[in-house]
């Protein structure tokens, strides 16, 4: 049945009655019969409170199997909208305004100030309360005690093209804009990432994603359940913890952003016995670029394929993905369409040959029909044929493997000079010395922009030189690409998501 899901009702009845769904380290499995009846009885409780298809429901929990399994019930009937528990009360404000909010899911006895901002909105809370004895992520829900409440005139499991989920863009230079994914849009991703990983029931993945983001959504939790596969679900991502859970749930994948891989190689060295006793299928990569250095390092470590893919909230997560073997994977590239269509076009939206530099199109059954009350930024998204404009730049190969050679809003512009900040990332990266690094454009006066590299060098490599690694720069690259300043930080700031954002860093490292 799961094969064709188009509602996430339909997708969940892929697994056997007894085969586990959900686990936790630690904890007590959830099987798929049991995930399904939690799913109905969830649906029936929101109907009965007057919540239905379409209804807006904020979700606010911490990582882990419960955040999973009320994401899934809540979708399954409603319009389901996962916020970070770690926002401020005014960011909180924002969004349960700007989406319209029927109802708040919190955990019994949270403090977080979502609950507050809620009651102030009049938009009613419910208590989620873990019932972890009957299987990792099963809870049980209570609503405030009025009783007037009419039950959902739309009630049941949600049709195909009802929105079964709602985020917001990032929105590093704008206001954040509403993403509405359809039932189908987000079960097509499911499946396009289920194809592309050959996920069976035997396949155990080990979620160190948050969920409030798209990429832990779909391809660490949706995905291998659409297969009847299995999910731990751990708290969150803790390089301290990761092989101790590896030894505990024996995973055959998982997925992470390029800093999670990063921290987790760091610790790789003492945990050798771990690795060789737990060998993985594949590992995935996803969300902004895999250094092609870190990549080699992970699959001599690791002995597995690091696949790296190509996502977007626009487009339910996966547009693009490198394959498993025996097809190759390249670094530095996101590999083939794995899913939607995928064009370089001009300026003009006209397509460009194989080996032209454009900018990224897509179109497909997993992206987003426009973004919500937003015509504006709609016009703008998308070309008169039905492409959308991810606002990446790259080239595809004459084989169809995709390269990204930056975001169009990052490309530096020094004084008419292009310069794309991940080629000098990954020139920087070569130096033995060099952990992490990103490149940024700072303002000039003259130019308008130069560049700026801020790095992290690796334990013991403390005597490196800001002189030293300019003169490493300048034998690789052009004179204008050379950073202009570098700066070594004990961390780079990180997004909500773990991502390295090059966008907004000058001014948050005080250089703008």
């Amino acid at each position: 049945m799961a094969e064709t899901a188009t509602t996430l009702h339909a997708l969940i009845q892929a697994g056997a009655d007894e085969a586990t769904a959900l686990s936790s380290p630690g904890g007590v499995p959830l099987t798929f019969g049991a995930l399904r009846a939690l799913t109905e009885s969830t649906i029936a409780s929101l109907n009965a409170q007057g919540i239905g298809r379409g209804d807006r429901v904020a979700i606010v929990l911490d990582n882990g199997p419960e955040m999973a399994a009320a994401f899934i019930a809540i979708a399954a009937g409603t319009t389901s909208a996962p916020l970070n528990p770690a926002y401020k009360a005014d960011e909180f404000e924002f969004y349960l305004t700007d989406l319209n909010a029927k109802l708040l899911v919190a955990a019994e006895g949270s403090q977080s100030p979502a609950v507050a901002v809620a009651e102030k909105l009049g938009v009613p809370v419910v208590r989620l309360t873990p019932t972890p004895e009957q299987g990792a992520g099963s809870f049980t829900l209570a609503f405030s005690a009025s009783s007037d409440a009419t039950p959902a005139s739309q009630g049941g499991p949600a049709h195909p093209d009802d929105i079964g989920l709602v985020l917001h863009t990032s929105g590093t230079t704008s206001r954040p804009k509403i993403v509405p994914l359809k039932q189908s849009n987000v079960c097509a991703s499911a499946r396009n990432i289920r194809t592309t990983l050959a996920f069976t029931a035997e396949d155990r993945g080990l979620n160190i994603m948050p969920l409030f983001h798209i990429h832990g959504l779909i391809a660490g939790i949706l995905a291998p359940l659409s297969a009847g596969g299995q999910v731990c679900c751990t708290p969150g991502f803790n390089a301290l913890k990761f092989f101790g859970w590896m030894g505990e749930v024996r995973p055959t994948w998982y997925t992470a952003v390029p800093t999670m891989h990063q921290a987790i190689l760091g610790r790789a060295a003492r945990n050798k016995e771990v690795i060789a006793a737990n060998p993985l299928r594949f590992i995935r990569s996803s969300s902004s670029s895999m250094p092609p250095q870190v990549m080699k390092e992970i699959e001599e470590v690791f002995g597995a394929p690091l696949l790296e893919a190509y996502g977007m909230t626009e487009a339910a997560h996966q547009m693009a993905s490198n394959p498993l073997p025996p097809r190759p994977h390249y670094a530095g590239s996101v590999g083939l369409a794995a899913g939607p269509e995928i064009a370089i076009v001009d300026h003009d939206g006209e397509p460009l040959p194989a080996g032209e530099t454009g900018e990224i199109v897509i179109r497909g059954d997993n992206v987003m029909t426009g973004y919500e009350n937003n015509e504006k930024a709609n016009a703008e998204a998308f070309t008169k044929q039905g492409w959308f404009r991810t606002g990446d730049q790259g080239t595809l190969t004459p084989e169809g493997y995709l390269s990204i050679t930056g975001r169009l809003k990052e490309i530096i512009n020094r004084g008419g000079e292009k310069i794309s900040p991940r080629e000098v990332d990954e020139i920087l990266m070569d130096h033995p010395a060099v952990s992490q690094c990103i490149t940024f454009a700072m303002p000039h006066d003259k130019l308008g922009e130069d560049v700026v590299a801020a790095i992290v060098l690796r334990e013991g490599h403390d005597a490196l030189s800001e002189k030293e690694l300019r003169g490493f720069a300048s034998e690789r690259l052009a004179p204008f690409k050379v950073p202009a300043k570098i700066i070594f930080l004990e961390e780079i700031p990180k997004g909500a998501t773990g991502k390295l954002q090059r966008i907004g860093l000058a001014q948050k490292l005080g250089l703008a």
